[in-house]
């Protein structure tokens, strides 16, 4: 007799027929998957978190791309000189900082940056910093309950003056009012600046300033240093005059020119008060 062999086209038929249910599986199971680990509020490809983000591509073209580069890649002269940072990876709070400030757009290159007044809107500075945010991932702008110090107690405010007794001074002064680095640089008064922008200064680092991430600094004490500059920037001078907070350098001042001047004048007036004696000239002298 001779041997049957099973026929193959069943076993091709069944997998054939198998095919569909396991595509099918896979499908929901990768639905399942983008359902769990995308955030419920992400937005969709026309949503408004796209638009705003499209929005601040076209601020950007305008307004950075000539110093950044068009892609947020960081600028040359055409010489292959440095001009500006990239901005890829510096986040949200980085922008919102820099714009809000006015330090950007820069008026012209230099060793520092100067305060004005911001170019841009609220709106379109959210617009810029969700653009930059969407190139590469960055500290994002702090929620307000971050830098909120209303009702900080007056240990927290110890605790911060404490704090930035030993990380700031160094650079802004023990009063907050800035001072002269090296180079034709220098750090900011901290007495105009809004709680907002401290807490993103820490987090970013703009120009000479340190990073105080969340790693090297907790959130709490960042907002214990915000508390104790909020109290610096609401506080009197007992004294009445406060010669700018900037301690020994003004009151030495202070004396040099108004002290030594009064004693100078002082002396002046006395020599001028005694009176002069005059020899005649046919007296015989002794």
């Amino acid at each position: 007799m001779h041997s049957v062999r099973p026929s193959a086209r069943p076993s091709a038929r069944f997998r054939s027929r198998l095919r569909l249910p396991v595509i099918g599986a896979a499908l929901v199971l990768l639905g399942l998957s983008y359902a769990v680990l995308v955030p419920n509020g992400a937005a969709g490809a026309d949503g408004p978190q796209s638009q705003q983000i499209e929005e601040g591509r076209k601020l950007f073209a305008v307004g950075c791309a000539s110093c950044h580069g068009l892609h947020a890649q960081g600028g040359t002269n055409g010489g292959g000189a440095f001009t500006a940072p990239s901005l890829i990876g510096v986040g949200a709070a980085a922008v919102d900082f820099q714009v809000s400030t006015g330090r950007m757009p820069a008026q012209q290159p230099g060793a520092q940056i100067p305060q004005k007044t911001p170019v841009y809107s609220q709106d379109e500075i959210a617009a810029l910093a969700a653009y930059v945010a969407s190139l590469a991932p960055g500290p994002a702008i702090p929620p307000a309950s971050s830098y909120d110090v209303s009702k900080a107690t007056q240990e927290e405010v110890t605790r911060g003056g404490l704090l930035f007794r030993t990380n700031c001074t160094a650079c802004h002064n023990f009063a907050g009012s800035g001072g002269a680095l090296p180079n034709g640089k220098y750090a900011p008064s901290l007495m105009a600046t809004t709680p907002r922008n401290i807490y993103q200064a820490m987090l970013t680092g703009p120009q000479q300033m340190p990073v105080f991430s969340d790693q090297v600094m907790r959130p709490e004490d960042k907002r214990d240093i915000i508390a104790y500059i909020v109290a610096l920037q609401q506080s009197k001078d007992p004294g009445g005059l406060g010669l700018g907070r900037l301690g020994p350098v003004s009151e030495g001042l202070w004396g040099w020119i108004i002290g030594i001047g009064l004693l100078v004048a002082v002396a002046v007036w006395i020599g001028s008060r005694v009176p002069t004696v005059r020899r005649e000239p046919d007296e015989p002298s002794h």
